[in-house]
């Protein structure tokens, strides 16, 4: 159900049934010794895919580089301003709302986008409802959840991973991208194990306090199949929000 895998005519012939869509964004920048730079993006893409295929939604192109610019003092992390991803989101949901999809879906893994979508909904709707412009014959409806979201979620990560989940780097993405993509599995040494908590201002001052990228996260337990439990947990119950979503008439 991805849409670049689909013909023009394929996608009118969906939008006959369907006027929904699901987006994935993330972002791009370190995760840490061991975790991979495009966690955030590949976590969000793998469980959009699946949940796409359950759910018989379209899946559109991933939005892969976020708000990271407090990772820049990593190599190879990348960052937008956030008038830039509130420009790209508002750009990608009013072309496809061009073509007649009315609910979008965005699933995240990245928590430093929550409020930079937000404010992108915002720009949208003032476009599309007639803020400053002549109303919407209908109405366009943007959702945003992240994949870890959930109570059975975060019960799970606490079982599995408990304090040494963390904030960034955590356990339970490593372990999901090591589902995802075995063969990108990355052996490091962490020390300490668990690495320390706190705050930070700006990206040379995360380098100073967190070295090695990580937060309070121990990623060294992060294996596939724990990540397989995370991937089965979060697909059914984003299968239920979509479902619901895409179901809403008020």
């Amino acid at each position: 159900m991805l849409l670049q895998h689909q013909t023009w005519q394929e996608v009118e012939t969906y939008l006959t049934g369907s006027k929904g869509i699901i987006l994935p964004i993330g972002s791009t920048e370190q995760h840490g010794p061991n975790g991979l730079i495009g966690t955030d993006a590949i976590c969000a893409e793998v469980i959009a895919r699946a949940v796409g295929d359950a759910a018989s939604a379209m899946v559109g192109p991933t939005i892969g580089v976020g708000i990271a610019v407090h990772h820049m003092g990593f190599a190879g992390s990348m960052t937008v301003k956030p008038s830039t991803l509130i420009a790209i989101i508002h750009d990608y949901v009013l072309s496809l709302a061009r073509h007649g999809f009315r609910r979008f879906l965005f699933i995240n893994g990245h928590g430093g986008n929550i409020a930079t979508v937000q404010a992108a909904f915002s720009e949208i709707y003032a476009e599309f409802e007639g803020a400053f412009g002549h109303a919407a014959n209908d109405e366009l409806r943007c959702r945003l959840t992240n994949w870890w979201d959930g109570k059975a979620m975060h019960e799970l990560a606490k079982e599995v991973f408990g304090d040494d989940e963390g904030s960034h780097a955590t356990a339970s993405e490593v372990a999901l991208t090591q589902y995802a993509l075995p063969e990108t599995i990355k052996q490091a040494m962490l020390d300490p194990a668990r690495a320390p908590s706190g705050r930070f201002h700006g990206p040379a001052d995360y380098r100073r306090r967190f070295p090695d990228g990580r937060i309070g996260s121990n990623p060294g337990l992060a294996t596939p199949q724990k990540g397989q439990r995370f991937f089965e947990t979060s697909v059914p119950e984003l299968v239920k929000t979509y479902t619901s979503f895409i179901g809403e008439n008020a």
